[in-house]
């Protein structure tokens, strides 16, 4: 079972910037898709960002409502996926979970039903 470990929340005011990582111990993220994921109280888990392995030529792809302020990125040496975020906004606040696919070759999806692997979650919270 791959263990997916999120860290680096916190509390940020709106228009500023927090980076949250998913690393993977004991395991190669670089095999797998690896996206992020987010979950408001009383909301739904929507998709935020997801990143391809390797294998799929390592796209990215976001939500409509993130793009030009979040940006995922690798660092294979760290076995660690980041999240960047800037320009935070209140609707930003979430819980947010990093999650793994294994689909070999296959560019990633936002789409929680094809991730099998999770991780337990970091809290967002943009407020002044």
């Amino acid at each position: 079972q791959l263990q997916l470990v999120e860290s680096g929340g916190g509390l940020v005011q709106p228009g500023g910037s927090l980076r949250v990582s998913c690393a993977g111990p004991g395991s190669s993220l670089d095999y797998y898709n690896i996206g992020w994921f987010r979950q408001a109280p009383g909301k739904e888990r929507e998709g935020v960002s997801c990143i391809s392995s390797s294998s799929a030529g390592g796209s990215t792809n976001y939500t409509d409502s993130v793009k030009g302020r979040f940006t995922i990125s690798r660092d294979n040496a760290k076995n660690t996926v980041y999240l960047q975020m800037n320009s935070l906004k209140p609707e930003d606040t979430a819980a947010y979970y990093c999650a793994a696919d294994y689909r070999p070759f296959r560019p990633c999806v936002l789409s929680k039903e094809v991730f099998g692997s999770w991780g337990q979650g970091t809290q967002v919270t943009v407020s002044s």
